[in-house]
């Protein structure tokens, strides 16, 4: 693998966990998963979001920032790379979405002293699928909490990750359009996405098809 830090991210439901942990089992690489099932706030949140919205973001905030500055202080002598299924910028992102302005106002200067302190992910892969196809996902995986989320609220939040992605020009970005297609039952498509971490890219943002030859 040419990459040490490699971040899988999408949009809620496009598979980046089921991705990211391939990867990680193929390369021996260590496996960074977020862990939001244990954040009693999330459940709350959808349920509703303007009450549970700020300690919700603040909990994920402190919960990425050290899982992620823990892995790396800690990180295995037999694994020398670092697969996640998230990339700490993905705060910011569902900040902006949930919080009210004056939130996002206290919320800001904790995630810019925090990102600080992390690595920047050496290759960032973002998986694109149209709103239909991850809310198809998210029904399929049946978690009871998720099944309130609605349209309009992944079309913005991929909203807030393209046009973020879209800025890190100095950055190896690879904005990969997936569409309905199947990368755990379909090999050929798995192993089109598998081969991007052997690939060398430049820094700047690279856009792909799945049905295309990557």
């Amino acid at each position: 693998m040419k990459y040490q830090f490699v971040a899988v991210s999408g949009t809620i439901g496009a598979g980046k966990s089921a991705l990211a942990s391939r990867f990680a089992s193929l390369t021996n690489s260590q496996l960074i998963l977020e862990e939001f099932a244990n954040n009693s706030f999330l459940e709350k949140f959808y349920s509703n979001p303007e009450r549970y919205a700020f300690p919700l973001e603040i909990s994920f905030l402190f919960e990425r920032f050290q899982q992620m500055k823990t892995t790396f202080a800690n990180a295995d002598l037999f694994k020398t790379s670092f697969i996640a299924d998230y990339f700490f910028d993905k705060s910011l992102l569902f900040a902006k979405n949930n919080l009210t302005a004056d939130q996002f106002a206290v919320f800001y200067p904790l995630f810019e002293t925090f990102r600080e302190q992390l690595p920047s992910p050496d290759l960032l892969i973002y998986l694109k699928r149209p709103v239909d196809v991850l809310l198809k996902n998210i029904q399929k995986r049946g978690r009871s909490y998720e099944q309130s989320i609605s349209p309009e609220y992944l079309e913005n939040i991929q909203h807030y990750y393209l046009t973020y992605l879209k800025s890190l020009q100095h950055q190896r970005v690879l904005i990969i359009e997936m569409e309905d297609k199947d990368f755990i039952a379909d090999e050929k498509n798995f192993r089109k996405l598998y081969g991007l971490l052997f690939t060398e890219f430049l820094p700047k943002i690279h856009f792909f098809n799945i049905n295309d030859e990557i």
